[in-house]
């Protein structure tokens, strides 16, 4: 199984919407929420070579300068999920032999970035959670529902509550 950011990201909002998305069920067509995220990275560092896909397997907004990625989040609202699919991509270019990868992540909304650092426990946290997430993956149904305050805004949503 081949582990994405995306999969990385949900993991850390939600083990459900990771076991949806990871069996093919797809919502984020219908959301308004994504359609922006969408918008944004469409005119957000348009001088940029975007969406490098590496492997069919992660998918980096841009690089600059080399080894320097960037990731672009519409907010803060669950940036710990971010800052764990950016670690991922640093890990997993590591295990590919790249060294000194740096990373960022760009709020252009917030005119803000956070620069992002692979530690070596966070080496450790990266491999629980890809043995988690295919464990997850694998299940006959999805995890058990956890309300969270995000949930209503979530493309899965309906899938979940009604």
């Amino acid at each position: 199984m081949n582990i994405t950011g995306v999969m990385v990201y949900y993991y850390f909002i939600c083990e459900r919407k990771l076991w949806y998305f990871t069996n093919e069920i797809n919502m984020e067509q219908n959301s308004e929420l994504v359609s922006i995220g969408k918008i944004l990275d469409e005119t957000s560092y348009t001088r940029e070579n975007k969406n490098i896909l590496i492997d069919n397997t992660i998918n980096i907004d841009f690089i600059k300068n080399g080894a320097v990625l960037h990731e672009v989040k519409k907010t803060k609202a669950i940036e710990e999920a971010g800052i764990w699919q950016v670690k991922y991509y640093m890990y997993y270019l590591e295990k590919k032999g790249i060294e000194n990868i740096t990373a960022k992540i760009d709020f252009p909304l917030l005119r803000d970035t956070k620069e992002i650092i692979l530690e070596l426990r966070d080496r450790q946290v990266l491999e629980n959670v890809i043995k988690n997430i295919e464990d997850i993956a694998q299940n006959d149904k999805p995890p058990k529902l956890m309300e969270q305050k995000i949930c209503k805004r979530c493309a899965y949503y309906d899938l979940c509550y009604v």
